[in-house]
């Protein structure tokens, strides 16, 4: 198993070791497995199609970053943990096109997608994909990956749909990061998908926030249980 590439933060979580990745990713290292939270696929696309200015190629950047992942993990599959489409509108167009090559280059990678509330409205990813479509809580080991967070009998939950965000500093100093929440027993992982927001959060006792500050995700302090 390869150790951890610079910048990532290591934590155990369901008697797992987890790398906490700055490209808004995780890593469950010894099952070989990308978990990655709310990938919003296609976002940009639908909302220029209701002639909303917003960035283009954000498909081509959440691809990339996905290729710069599997590099240095080497990850056998990938989870989606929900939201990997925005809208139904994202199983057509630029954006899947940009998925199906993407898919191309990748013909070995398993691609796992629990179910989230976009993707209930979206539909199912398209069957040339190669995505195997689940419903949360899915075990992988001692975790139970979800899309909302939610607690799980025997195992550590992990879960995106929050958005989660950290707010450093005050005023005209005050700086809006994506951050991992890791609670006693569910954790929550940043938005992977590069349009879209944050959802402030703040710790409670017992509760872990680790940062992602450009290239490193770094622990804030947090009070003890």
């Amino acid at each position: 198993m390869r150790p951890p590439p610079p910048g990532a933060a290591v934590v155990t979580a369901g008697g797992c070791e987890l790398w906490l990745l700055p490209q808004r990713a995780a890593f469950a290292a010894e099952a070989g497995a990308l978990l990655v939270a709310d990938a919003h696929l296609g976002k940009a696309q639908a909302f220029r199609r209701l002639g909303v200015p917003v960035p283009e190629a954000t498909t081509a950047d959440n691809l990339a970053r996905l290729d710069a992942l599997l590099a240095v993990t080497a990850a056998r599959r990938i989870v989606f943990l929900g939201d990997l489409l925005h809208a139904r509108a994202a199983r057509d167009g630029v954006a899947a096109q940009a998925v199906r090559a993407w898919r191309a280059c990748h013909p070995g990678t398993a691609l796992t997608l629990v179910r989230g509330n976009h993707d209930r409205g979206a539909g199912d990813p398209p069957p040339d994909w190669g995505v195997e479509v689940v419903d949360a809580p899915w075990r992988l080991g001692g975790l139970a990956l979800c899309h909302e967070p939610q607690a799980v009998d025997g195992a550590y939950a992990l879960a995106g749909h929050v958005h989660p965000g950290i707010v450093l500093g005050r005023g005209a100093d005050r700086l809006r990061l994506p951050c991992f929440h890791l609670g006693p027993a569910v954790g929550v992982l940043p938005a992977f998908g590069s349009f879209t927001g944050l959802h402030p959060v703040q710790a409670a006792p017992g509760e872990r926030v680790y940062a992602v500050a450009g290239d490193e995700v770094r622990p804030l302090l947090t009070l003890s249980a």
